[in-house]
């Protein structure tokens, strides 16, 4: 007899990610060189986390802090987060409007849960990373906003607005994953009007358009690049907006596993309930960590500055390798970097032949880098954008200095060899 699952487990949609990963693994036991800039995430060995934040964790272990941890986090995390995030960012939040849990991940599924209704819609742009999960967990509907290159795959007011009134949820992302791409200030601050004129419309008593604000990637910002947020934007968001954020990213820890979340206090008190039920807490001992890690600003900032600048030049420099492949006629290109630890990277390659064959579709030009240049990357398709999306995702959080010119020689040749 076959097993029935339900509707959820039984529809829930594989990762295009892991299945590209699968195929990476396999080139690499063959013995193949394979550049993997695919994962967002970081290589210990090139990108170690801070010396004092791992002293400090160690240091909580030895001390016996292995115990369960308060549910929305222990309270040292919480005020520390909330004079952090006051400092940088001029958020003014307490510390009962602080949620901490095992990474980010676990805070998107909890805003979801809380939020969303049993088939209400949720709006969000593409491509965009694992909305569209979270989405079917909540079993809600997708409505889906396909952005473009020419703003930088940022959505617009315009695209968004005439769906408004139908949606209980917005998910945004800014650095947005996959693109390293940014709010700009007018953009965003136009979003937030038409969300706060939609509930002005629906009027009290009824539920509101909510905006779930991922900014997990807000301190990697590169240049010229600034950070923008809806509540600074517009203070009346405060009631509608939840944000999340993390140490993964912004202090390569994605193995640290502390992430955190804050907004209304009513809606915090209920991803509480519901992480609670989960069991999705940080461990005690990173909490106790974090919190005396980021009371130290100076060397917050001191790590951050090194950091930042040593991605800038990974980013830099396949950006400047892409271009200069695009002035010598290949059918590249790259949007310069803006934020977080990606690039966005173009190979409008369908059409083109080789001594097999020829490049049909994304799939098989994903499938020819990776087998005749040795480069690992994602397409856009694997985050919601069209089939035919000529666009990918390079993250260089793995990668060596080493690695880009080795990178381009390979990947010249193999471009060269298509007609």
């Amino acid at each position: 007899m076959a097993l029935i699952l339900s509707d959820m487990a039984e529809n829930l949609k594989g990762s295009e990610i892991i299945k590209l990963g699968g195929e990476i693994k396999a080139k690499i036991q063959e013995g193949a060189k394979i550049y993997n800039f695919t994962i967002g995430d970081f290589d210990p060995q090139v990108f170690p986390i801070p010396t004092l934040l791992k002293e400090e964790i160690i240091g909580a272990y030895e001390s016996g802090e292995t115990n369960y941890p308060a549910a929305n986090g222990i309270p040292a995390l919480r005020k520390t987060l909330s004079q952090f995030i006051e400092k940088e960012q001029g958020l003014a939040y307490n510390e009962n409007s602080f949620l901490v849990a095992g990474g980010a991940r676990p805070l998107i599924y909890a805003a979801f849960q809380a939020i969303v209704n049993n088939g209400e819609k949720v709006l969000f742009p593409v491509p965009s990373w694992n909305n569209n999960h979270y989405t079917h967990l909540s079993q809600g509907q997708q409505v889906l906003v396909q952005t473009s290159a020419e703003n930088n795959f940022m959505p617009r007011v315009e695209e968004i607005k005439p769906h408004l009134s139908e949606v209980g949820l917005v998910a945004l992302c800014s650095p947005l994953n996959p693109t390293g791409t940014v709010f700009k200030a007018e953009d965003l601050r136009a979003i937030c009007e038409a969300v706060l004129e939609e509930n002005k419309r629906r009027g009290p008593g009824n539920k509101p358009v909510y905006l779930l604000y991922d900014q997990i990637y807000w301190s990697l910002t590169h240049g010229e690049t600034t950070h923008v947020d809806p509540v600074s934007l517009c203070p009346e968001m405060r009631d509608y907006t939840i944000f999340v954020d993390g140490l993964s990213k912004s202090l390569a820890a994605t193995g640290v596993r502390v992430g955190w979340s804050f907004g209304p206090e009513k809606l915090i008190t209920a991803m509480k309930s519901i992480l609670g039920h989960v069991g999705a807490w940080a461990p005690k001992a990173e909490q106790v960590a974090s919190a005396n890690y980021l009371a130290k600003g100076d060397d917050v900032n001191a790590f951050l500055g090194q950091f930042k600048s040593e991605i800038s030049e990974r980013l830099d420099g396949f950006y400047n390798g892409f271009q200069a492949l695009k002035e010598k006629g290949y059918q590249v290109d790259a949007i310069a970097p803006q934020a977080a630890i990606y690039l966005t990277v173009k190979f409008d390659l369908v059409g083109k032949k080789h001594s097999e064959g020829a490049l049909e579709n994304m799939k098989d030009v994903t499938a020819y880098l990776l087998n005749e240049a040795g480069l690992a990357l994602v397409p856009f398709y694997a985050f919601g954008a069209p089939d035919d999306s000529p666009w990918f995702r390079l993250s260089v959080g793995t990668a060596k200095i080493t690695d880009i010119a080795e990178c381009f020689e390979k990947l010249t040749a193999a471009l060269a060899k298509l007609s």
